[in-house]
């Protein structure tokens, strides 16, 4: 089979094609036929050594896919041949993640992936969706369904981004009134096509102003991704008792807080990061995002504010200096 790898860190020219034999799933496995990998900053991360990426003597990259079983191991209940599947967490903890044409997984890894949803929406579930729904909630809810946020605002910094988009789809089908920040007219549409109800442009117009417009006495939940930048244009917004739940550092790697200001407010900060999420957590998101793919809330493509970039299986390097440059949208692969 075909197959990416690297073994040494560094740039994307670090990263190989190769020929590899086809993996046997083990116990409590299955062997997948990989049809699109998803491409996370993560994936970039671990690879130039910013993030861990194991002891392995090579690693293939990807921790997100969608595609079919094709073997299933001894004592795998619940999956059998043919059957579509996303796959989440894939090269955490071992060598070899999606960007092949077959993957051995863990079972619990893999997800059914229903017919109505297209193997694009499962390779770019996994890490956006789930980290998504960990930041929605880490406030006033633990799980996500049809008006569980009813009533609740909450607001999305960087709504245009792959974890933003997912966001607000999420809030908006668990109810939430839904606002939106983005630096760009180009961004702004993308917000608007994932519904998002009110959308500020912080680089034309007074944030603050535009958020507290929306949702006049102040949000109760804030998806943040530049903790660093916008802490204080966060505590201008937030309602008293609220949380900032963050997942990344864009922007700067250091926060500093005032005291009296913040615990006046009865702020809660949630840091979040999928591979350290807890296994009820992590079945939690799960079973809450399968639940939304399955009521068709959760969709890709640029009529739904993510547009898809696709990359063929040799051009794996250019997939992740996309990704490493800021691309908009979701990079896929094709296997």
């Amino acid at each position: 089979m075909r197959a990416i790898v690297y073994s040494e860190k560094g740039p994307s020219s670090v990263l190989r094609l190769v020929d590899r034999p086809v993996p046997e799933p083990g116990v409590g496995e299955i062997r997948v036929k990989v049809a699109l990998s998803g491409v996370n900053p993560t994936d970039v991360k671990s690879r130039v050594g910013s993030a861990s990426r194991g002891d392995f003597a090579e690693i293939t990259p990807g921790q997100d896919g969608a595609g079919t079983v094709d073997a299933v191991g001894v004592g795998v209940e619940g999956l059998a041949v043919g059957d579509r599947v996303w796959l989440y967490l894939a090269q955490h903890g071992r060598p070899y993640g999606t960007s092949a044409e077959y993957l051995t997984i863990p079972a619990e890894r893999a997800v059914l992936l229903p017919q109505t949803a297209s193997f694009e929406l499962g390779a770019a579930l996994g890490v956006p969706a789930i980290t998504a729904h960990r930041a929605l909630t880490s406030g006033p809810v633990a799980r996500l369904s049809p008006g569980s946020l009813a009533g609740l605002h909450v607001l999305v910094q960087g709504g245009a981004g792959a974890v933003g988009n997912a966001a607000i789809q999420l809030a908006r089908w668990a109810g939430a009134s839904v606002i939106a920040t983005v630096s760009s007219d180009e961004k702004a549409q993308l917000a608007r096509a994932a519904e998002a109800h009110h959308v500020v442009d912080y680089k034309h117009e007074d944030a603050a102003a535009g958020i507290l417009a929306a949702a006049p006495d102040g949000v109760d939940l804030i998806v943040e991704v530049a903790p660093a930048v916008n802490n204080e244009l966060d505590q201008k917004v937030a309602r008293t008792g609220a949380t900032i739940a963050f997942y990344a550092n864009n922007g700067g790697d250091r926060l500093v807080l005032d005291i009296r200001a913040t615990f006046s407010l009865g702020l809660r900060y949630q840091g979040l990061l999928l591979y350290t999420l807890g296994a009820e957590l992590l079945e939690a998101a799960v079973a809450d995002v399968s639940a939304a793919v399955a009521a068709g809330a959760l969709q890709v493509g640029e009529e739904h504010g993510l547009p898809l970039h696709r990359f063929p299986l040799a051009e794996t390097a250019a997939a992740h200096d996309a990704v490493d440059g800021g691309a908009v949208g979701k990079v896929l692969i094709e296997i």
